[in-house]
């Protein structure tokens, strides 16, 4: 499967995680075995959010992936297409600029962030190149982006096993803690039709980041990238 068949369009990712919101972060806890929690942490550790710096994290979702960098004394500004999640987000954090926003045309001006972030959610994203193309727009001289995604594992074996996981094991997983397990097969197919590390690393060397650099998480089952903004 390429990028290509996945027709979904941004307004039904949107309408699909918006059903999930009230649930969205204790089911990811449950469909990664905990994993994600750590995964987040890798983020913000990775990213090195500052006292006074400006931080762009899309696909925010409730703005939990948020929080670190605020703590960190930066001003963060959670942005999500999925109005749900925001909605879901202000209950829980009412003090955080939860703001609406398409990552391929974002409500900012240029220049605007020391940093920007996306976790898990640039595979959302119809058009995966203008949106790093956007992300740094937004981004000042010299800033940073980081970008954690779901990848591909780099042992055959374990491939093979994690895969099987994906398509077989996470949708039947998913219907126990979700009431809309839609989005978690959506899910599956969308991490195995997602570009190869390299490949994502090229596509932001083409969207004009440089110092463009990859880790693997848990055996490559997620992929840190950063870049930085010449």
């Amino acid at each position: 499967m390429n990028r290509a068949s996945l027709d979904k369009q941004p307004r039904d990712v949107a309408s699909m995680f918006d059903k999930v919101a009230k649930n969205y972060d204790l089911t990811n806890d449950v469909i990664s075995l905990g994993q994600d929690r750590r995964w987040r942490q890798q983020v913000a550790r990775a990213l090195d959010a500052r006292p006074g710096e400006k931080v762009l994290d899309l696909a925010a979702g409730t703005g939990t992936s948020s929080l670190p960098f605020a703590q960190a004394g930066a001003f963060v500004v959670p942005c999500d297409f999925s109005l749900g999640m925001l909605q879901e987000g202000k209950k829980r954090h009412p003090w955080l600029p939860l703001t609406a926003g398409d990552a391929t045309k974002l409500p900012f001006r240029d220049g605007v962030f020391d940093a920007v972030t996306i976790s898990f959610g640039l595979r959302n994203v119809q058009d995966t190149d203008r949106a790093l193309r956007e992300l740094n727009r937004v981004t000042k001289p010299g800033g940073r982006v980081l970008i954690c995604e779901f990848s591909h594992p780099t042992w055959g074996p374990f491939r093979t096993v994690y895969e099987e996981y994906l398509m077989r094991a996470l949708p039947p997983l998913a219907r126990q803690v979700c009431s809309n397990p839609e989005a978690y097969e959506y899910l599956a197919e969308s991490i195995e039709s997602w570009p190869e590390q390299d490949e994502l690393a090229a596509m932001l060397q083409e969207a004009g980041w440089s110092k463009v650099a990859w880790r693997n998480l848990s055996g490559g089952i997620v992929a840190l990238h950063r870049g930085t903004k010449p």
